[in-house]
């Protein structure tokens, strides 16, 4: 009963269709954010964009200034030296064949897996396993790499993977209803204008259409898209 007066409280307290300004919608946010857990705060971001033409697909990596306040597990696809170099800097999970009989057997408890260029024969085979999860190490994406070190410590440290979904809409976890309001801050600005910049060739028209703002369990917020830009 607590847990449904306070959710209803939580929309009690958004005006439906008014647009907030990012700092506002921030505000109330993290006022609402009340479950006995850090609530993740989620973007939700309308692209004009048909995911389904090569051209007019948005998918990349980016580091958000503070971090997600998440801690990613990595599994890394390597051998010998990269391996070590891999454990080294903080991998999770490092293997090669090994690793794959364990993907293949439904153990897949990770969640970022990068491979060097010579793992990728074996990983093909775990395309469908990885595919559908969002897993499969891709080279435009910095996942497929010999320098394992650099893709395991940008991992841990806050990055964030961004790609349009059916529909044109991307959606990310940019922090946690604990940070400061200054830091949220800082990471939707930088998520949107990587965004932003991600603009593919084949768009015409407008780019991005409307942005949502929520808590785990909290409702959404739709925010003036020149709030965020006006930084």
């Amino acid at each position: 009963m607590a847990k449904n007066k306070r959710i209803a409280a939580a929309y009690a307290s958004i005006e439906r269709n008014k647009l907030y300004a990012l700092k506002d919608a921030v505000a109330l946010i993290r006022d609402n954010a009340k479950a006995k857990f850090d609530e993740t705060v989620e973007i939700a971001i309308n692209l004009g964009v048909d995911p389904r033409y090569a051209d007019q697909m948005v998918r990349g990596l980016m580091s958000l200034p503070h971090g997600t306040g998440k801690t990613l597990r990595v599994a890394v696809f390597a051998r010998g030296e990269r391996a070590e170099e891999a454990k080294a800097a903080g991998a999770d999970i490092v293997g090669d064949e090994d690793l794959a009989e364990k993907v293949q057997a439904g153990q897949v408890d990770f969640d970022r897996c990068i491979a060097t260029p010579d793992m990728m024969a074996l990983v093909g085979r775990l395309g469908k396993i990885l595919g559908p999860r969002g897993l499969m190490p891709n080279p435009k994406l910095g996942t497929v790499t010999m320098d394992v070190k650099s893709a395991v410590t940008a991992a841990k440290s806050g990055q964030v993977e961004y790609r349009a979904e059916k529909g044109g809409v991307i959606h990310a976890g940019v922090g946690k209803a604990s940070f400061s309001a200054e830091n949220l801050l800082e990471n939707i600005r930088a998520f949107v204008d990587t965004v932003q910049k991600a603009r593919p060739t084949g768009v015409k028209g407008t780019y991005m259409k409307k942005i949502y703002l929520s808590s785990t369990m909290g409702p959404g917020i739709e925010v003036d898209i020149a709030s965020v830009n006006a930084g």
